[in-house]
Formats: structure tokens, C-alpha cells, sequence
């Protein structure tokens, strides 16, 4: 077996610790974990870089095993002072008349007009909605990586969640990436597989 590290990208907001932290107790191979944007999910594993990444659904599966692992809420995220803010909860039609500092979720379909932000980061895009100037929408664990004291973050009921999955070539044959799933699927270290 191979003593190349074995490298497995993360999607921002995914959490690989407990996976790794078992893979670490079980191997003598280095497990090196790349975060990675999720605009640049799929790269590294198509140019090698990467031998497995949590990637954040939709993927293109062409050339991709793919392994669903779990859903996140999506939450809309505001100024603290933003009228969302007296809410448990929202839906898209509370957002129709907000202006969105991001690109649309998925599932989501808004008015042209409330596009009119030029592209920019996540960090950025929650300063500005911070500042009181529009909303976000994210992902949950998106949204509490980046979150501030001055803004709030509601689920937003009627968005389906975004999925979270493991993802790796078709191509690879790699046996650590067999090992790899059976600890992702909470396989021990004395069971088969199967």
C-alpha cells in the first residue's frame, strides 16, 4: 500500500475531523485533508490532486462515484437588526423583495432584479449583509463558519437542503479509498466488507 499521503478535499462548512481523526488511530498512512471552494470541488479530483473530496451536491457524476452522507438546512442570514430577525423561521416568499448579496441557492429561483451584486466571497457577502444591506442565503454550517454577532441566521422552511456527499474517480482503484468508506460508513477496524 502506498505511504503517498492519501489526500481527501473538503467542500468549506463539511467536517472531515471525526473521519480523520479515526483514520489516523487505524493507518500508518498520512491523511492529508485540502479544503477546497466549491466552485473548485470537482478539479482536484479529476487532475489527481485529490484522491477522494466531501463534495456539496450537485456534482457532475460523469467519471464520479458518489456516496450521499447527509443534508444541510439552508438558512437565510441577515442584519441583526433586518426584519427576519423577528422570525423563527422563513420561506422564499418572505425573501421576494430582499436584495441578495450571493448567487441564489439552489431550489431557489428570484427575480432578476435581485441580482444586482457583483461576485464575491462569503465573508464578504455576511459583512455586507452585516452592515444591514441585503440578505444571504447558505448553507447552515456555511453560515455559522462565517458568522458575527451582528447578523442572525433563519431556516429557510421551503428551500431544499443542500447534501453533502463523498465523492471519487470512477478510475481510482485505490484500496485506501476502500478504507477510507468503510470508516465514513462506521465500519471498526475488525469488520468486513460487505
Amino acid at each position: 500500500m502506498s505511504r503517498e499521503p492519501f489526500r481527501v478535499g473538503f467542500v468549506t462548512g463539511a467536517t472531515p475531523d471525526k473521519w480523520a481523526s479515526t483514520w489516523r488511530a487505524r493507518s500508518r498512512v498520512p491523511l492529508d485533508l485540502v479544503p477546497v471552494e466549491e466552485d473548485a470541488q470537482e478539479a482536484g479530483l479529476r487532475d489527481g490532486t485529490l484522491d477522494m473530496c466531501l463534495v456539496r451536491l450537485p456534482v457532475d457524476r460523469d467519471g464520479l462515484h458518489l456516496i450521499p452522507l447527509y443534508d444541510e438546512v439552508q438558512v437565510v442570514v441577515a442584519g441583526r437588526e433586518h426584519l427576519v430577525s423577528a422570525a423563527e423561521e422563513v420561506e422564499t416568499a418572505d425573501l421576494v423583495d430582499e436584495q441578495l448579496v450571493l448567487p441564489h441557492p439552489s431550489g431557489w429561483t428570484p427575480d432578476a432584479d435581485q441580482l444586482d451584486w457583483p461576485p464575491m466571497t462569503v465573508r464578504d457577502a455576511v459583512e455586507v449583509v452585516a452592515s444591514g444591506t441585503g440578505i444571504v442565503v447558505l448553507p447552515m454550517s456555511v453560515a455559522r463558519l462565517h458568522h458575527r454577532k451582528d447578523v442572525v441566521t433563519r431556516p429557510v422552511t421551503d428551500l431544499a437542503p443542500t447534501k453533502i456527499g463523498l465523492a471519487w474517480l470512477v478510475d481510482n482503484d485505490d484500496p485506501r479509498i476502500q478504507d477510507f468508506i468503510g470508516i465514513v460508513r462506521g465500519r471498526t477496524e475488525r469488520s468486513s466488507r460487505g
